[in-house]
């Protein structure tokens, strides 16, 4: 193998210009921005993808890796990016999809101006397909300037503006900016890239696109968190406030008295107490304040308000007509309520769980949603452990039948006897008004109507399989489909549209497999952290930073020293992997925070940054860059897919699945007619 010394630090040997470092660093800026954007944006407008984000993400890897393998053989099409961009922003607004009225008990879907919405398998493939257009374009410019320098100075380059891209998109989320802010920013750093390429198509996209992002921002009762849009209607006669989230009908801020009168099961879970004061209360899912309000009218000590979303929290300290969060009895934590139990030694006389229900999914990942390692079986533990001995736990939402049979089992396993369970109005489908309760000690409650298991109940959830929506271990019928389409357009567009025979990607197997293995690695870094320290956007953005940050140690590594044989550093990574494979997650909740964030990063970022280690051996020496990275990509776009095997399996057993698309990648490797005996 060629010495790291002898390998070109610098890439103007390949016929860099002056400025090209910068351009490439922003062009992967832009990028990975416009991405996180989209993720964002589309699921606000379309319900469709509510919880099929992936979609986004599929398309995504899809685009930039057709980018890649066009890069060299088409003109650059990057001028017709924001074009692009503008329309899929235009389509979005005007094919809209959102939940609308009841109809016999089951939400309508509605379109702009309540018309009827595109029908489901014509509108998520249309927008499957103007992100893999939208992403191409800009990721052409990315890879005509990626492949005038040596890969590695390249690949960390690209890096680096990743890094810079999370770093902003971050920095806008903690501001609670708007469509608006991320269009500005688009806007000004394609201006910046198409500098002496302006033309007029490209300056009206850009005038629009602004346009278009200023119209969605200034809606006078919309508010953007980290998470979603947030958007409240006018208050009614009777003082109700109904608030929706991406569309959907979430929370209604109300009066007490109006609140009990309509609502009656908001008191169920202080019907079975044996004592009046309900002393000190930790209510998980505090949202705009109802359930405060409510436990400071009976008399609570002290509320701790635990609730995720800053913008709902501060719409209830804003338009509560009680004013429940001005009290100086209650203490406002936004935060993950799984996070916050594992953090607080407090005991309570009362915990509640009042309709923790997100609608949102965790950065796009396979079914995990804000609030799942909430009822799983060891959050349940918790609670158990915060509870004084007269203690009492309720949760309430609208249940499916199959929901109400698992979370009455988990309870009624912790606590060792059978919870209370009270019964209200029927929801939408299935669903039912449903609160169950249950004390500490047996006898520690008063209940007419205990929980009387009929039939087999579903399992559990699990911290390694938090998953309390889906009936079993199995993927729904629809994700099968929908990945199986994304699967055979992709196969189809690669072929067709990247303008390379597939046969100019066979010496790089090695790399697609890698880039498989690598995605299942991130996801994996993603739940885990999520579970031990709360499924925050702050959490996800920092555990993002640290992927990257450890691919770009790797690669500086890469370039500086000499490393290993690739035998060696495969081995290391199998062992990395087994170490974290026998590490259970869940045994670190126990330690103190500082400790446990030490052992999670080493748990996830040693593989990460071996990974990379072999990545970056490999993609010094490739013959072409942009084909060699484009397949790395694809390779990625399959793992997102195979993600979704957590859903059967559990996300501990992803790690077995990375090792083995690590051994595909060796042993494809070893037979590359670019690495040949250097392989071994």
């Amino acid at each position: 193998m060629q010495a790291v010394e002898e390998a070109p630090a610098r890439g103007e040997e390949r016929g860099a210009m002056p400025g090209d470092r910068g351009r490439l660093a922003v062009a992967s800026f832009l990028m990975l921005f416009v991405e996180l954007a989209l993720i964002r944006g589309t699921v606000v407008n379309i319900v469709y993808l509510s919880f099929f984000t992936n979609v986004v993400l599929l398309a995504s890897f899809l685009g930039i890796g057709m980018g890649f393998l066009r890069a060299g053989r088409f003109a650059d099409r990057f001028r017709w990016a924001p074009a692009s961009l503008a329309a899929l922003v235009v389509f979005v607004l005007v094919f809209t999809v959102r939940i609308g009225p009841k109809i016999a008990g089951v939400p309508k879907l509605i379109g702009l101006g309540g018309s009827p919405p595109m029908p489901e398998w014509l509108s998520v493939p249309l927008v499957f397909l103007a992100v893999v257009v939208v992403m191409a374009a800009i990721a052409g410019r990315v890879a005509l300037l990626f492949q005038r320098f040596a890969p590695l100075e390249a690949y960390r380059l690209d890096v680096l503006g990743s890094i810079a891209g999370i770093v902003a998109f971050s920095a806008l989320s903690f501001v609670g900016a708007d469509p608006l802010s991320w269009a500005l920013v688009i806007a000004a750093t394609f201006v910046y890239l198409l500098r002496g390429e302006l033309t007029r198509l490209v300056a009206w996209s850009l005038v629009v696109l602004v346009a278009l992002g200023a119209g969605i921002s200034l809606a006078p009762r919309d508010a953007w968190s980290p998470y979603q849009r947030v958007s409240r209607q006018v208050p009614t006669s009777d003082g109700k406030i109904s608030i929706f989230v991406n569309n959907r009908r979430h929370q209604t801020i109300a009066p007490l008295d109006v609140l009990l009168s309509q609502q009656p099961y908001y008191g169920y879970p202080y019907s079975h107490l044996q004592r009046d004061l309900p002393g000190d209360v930790l209510i998980v899912g505090a949202g705009s304040g109802n359930d405060v309000a409510l436990a400071l009218q009976k008399g609570a000590t002290h509320v701790d308000a635990v609730e995720i979303d800053p913008v709902l929290q501060r719409l209830g300290y804003q338009l509560h007509p009680n004013h429940p969060y001005q009290d100086p009895r209650v203490s406002v934590h936004i935060d993950d309520g799984r996070a916050f139990l594992e953090r607080t030694d407090q005991t309570y006389d009362r915990i509640l769980f009042a309709l923790p229900d997100s609608l949102t999914l965790v950065s796009g990942q396979a079914g995990l949603r804000l609030e799942s390692y909430l009822f799983t079986v060891e959050a349940m533990r918790s609670v158990l452990d915060h509870l004084r001995p007269d203690g009492v736990f309720a949760m309430y939402n609208y249940y499916r039948p199959d929901v109400i049979e698992r979370y009455a089992t988990t309870l009624t396993e912790v606590f060792g006897h059978a919870p209370c369970l009270d019964r209200g109005e029927p929801g939408a489908g299935t669903r039912t008004q449903a609160v169950l309760t249950i004390s500490r000690e047996p006898d520690g409650i008063s209940c007419s109507t205990p929980w009387v298991q009929i039939g087999p109940a579903p399992e559990p959830a699990t911290d390694d399989h938090p998953f309390p929506y889906l009936p079993g271990r199995s993927i729904p019928g629809y994700y099968l489909v929908a990945l199986a389409l994304v699967l055979l357009s992709s196969v189809v567009l690669v072929r067709r549209g990247a303008g390379r025979p597939m046969r100019d990607m066979r010496p790089y197997a090695d790399l697609f497999f890698m880039g498989a293995a690598f995605l299942l690695l991130e996801t994996k870094s993603v739940v885990q952290f999520a579970l031990l320290f709360g499924t925050t956007w702050f959490v996800n953005s920092l555990v993002f930073a640290g992927i990257l940050l450890s691919v770009l140690a790797a690669v500086e590594v890469a370039r500086r020293a000499r490393l290993p044989r690739p035998v060696l550093l495969f081995g290391a990574l199998l062992v990395a992997l087994a170490v974290a494979w026998a590490v259970h997650p869940e045994s670190l909740l126990s330690l103190a925070v500082a400790p446990r964030f030490a052992a999670a990063s080493a748990l996830a970022f040693a593989p990460v940054f071996l990974a990379n280690l072999i990545f970056a051996q490999r993609f010094r020496d490739v013959g072409a860059s942009t084909v060699a990275f484009g397949a790395n990509l694809l390779g990625a776009m399959v793992g997102g897919v195979l993600e979704y095997g957590a859903l059967i399996v559990g996300y501990r057993a992803l790690l077995v699945g990375v090792a083995m698309i690590y051994m595909l990648a060796y042993l494809t490797r070893a037979r590359s007619p670019e690495t040949g005996a250097v392989a071994a």
